[in-house]
């Protein structure tokens, strides 16, 4: 998998493993101040597609999307 080698998914990785919660998109664009929207979408759906988090669409228009650490909710956490 080639994201062990962008420094930028391993900061978007970073931002949502270390949530207690799941974060929006805009809350992870303020925690990597200085990095465009299309970047860290295009970061996190690649995430998404190695499994590493998940994700969903919440909203429409812009379709404000959530996501979270694919281990946070299971065995019942």
């Amino acid at each position: 998998m080639y994201t062990r080698e962008d420094k930028l998914s391993q900061r978007v990785l970073k931002a949502v493993t270390e949530a207690d919660a799941p974060l929006e998109t805009m809350e992870i664009l303020e925690f990597l101040k200085g990095v465009t929207r299309t970047k860290v979408l295009y970061r996190l759906h690649n995430l998404r597609g190695e499994g590493l988090i998940k994700g969903k669409v919440v909203g429409s228009g812009k379709q404000a999307w959530i996501w979270w650490d694919a281990k946070l909710f299971e065995n019942g956490k």
